[in-house]
């Protein structure tokens, strides 16, 4: 398993509450100021054993990957490696995935976890190759999704028969679908993205059961990937609660 370099605060820390991976060893700026949440972070580091090195912030700057590690610095273990059949295997009634084509900008990726933890996203799928995968710079982006989020690295069109299979329908997101609002979201759920220039692939396309836009307005064509993830995860999450809201009305 490959080990991970990672960088900042929110990043160290979510790795130690998770407890996905271990965490191998911790490098902290000589002269950071312990707040709540770096107290936090060394505290969880000592329960879990974690060695924790004080340096110069000058050897932090030359070990970051990223150039963002914010005073702290972590190696750990590599994330498990999660596959689509198990991924539905552990998903809910309500379940819900993202796949992403061909995301060459790593904070585009990351943005995109981000949001799938808010949005409980049961995970995301990239493909076996192309595109960005975990880098440094996703995960420090992510802000902690990608400890939380599953990150599967499969062929998408394999994982959409897959999905498909397990009675998951299959949404693309593009320009000219029906607008998200007028589509029923709740239940299982995949949204295929497209990647920054390409947009969702036709053969991708072919396999979904409906096409989903984001009406917009002042001429605009598209938002970035990761802007399009968020919109249409919350819009789901939305369809969710009320419907779960109508449901408790219904029985009261």
């Amino acid at each position: 398993m490959r080990g991970d370099r990672l960088e900042g605060r929110n990043v160290v820390e979510e790795a130690l509450v998770r407890c996905r991976r271990k965490v191998l060893r911790i490098w902290l700026d000589v002269g950071a100021r312990v707040d709540d949440k770096l107290d936090g972070v060394l505290e969880m580091a000592r329960a879990a054993r974690v060695p924790v090195e004080r340096v110069e912030r000058a050897r932090l700057d030359r070990m970051s990957v990223t150039g963002v590690h914010n005073g702290i610095i972590a190696e750990a273990e590599g994330l498990p490696q999660p596959s689509v059949k198990g991924a539905i295997a552990d998903a809910g009634p309500d379940c819900c995935f993202v796949l992403v084509d061909e995301v060459q900008y790593e904070h585009n990726l990351g943005a995109i976890l981000r949001s799938a933890l808010g949005a409980d996203v049961s995970a995301v799928i990239i493909p076996t190759e192309r595109g960005k995968g975990l880098t440094p710079v996703v995960q420090r982006v992510s802000m902690g999704g990608a400890e939380a989020v599953p990150v599967i690295r499969e062929g998408l069109s394999s994982a959409l028969a897959q999905l498909q299979r397990a009675g998951v329908r299959i949404l693309a997101a593009d320009m000219d679908g029906v607008p998200v609002w007028d589509l029923d979201l709740t239940g299982p759920v995949a949204f295929v993205l497209g990647g920054e220039d390409k947009g969702v692939s036709e053969a991708l396309r072919k396999r979904a059961d409906a096409v989903v836009a984001i009406p917009l307005a002042g001429n605009l064509q598209s938002l970035n990937v990761s802007v399009s993830a968020a919109v249409l995860l919350f819009e789901r999450v939305r369809q969710v609660r009320a419907a779960k809201l109508l449901a408790e009305s219904d029985r009261a």
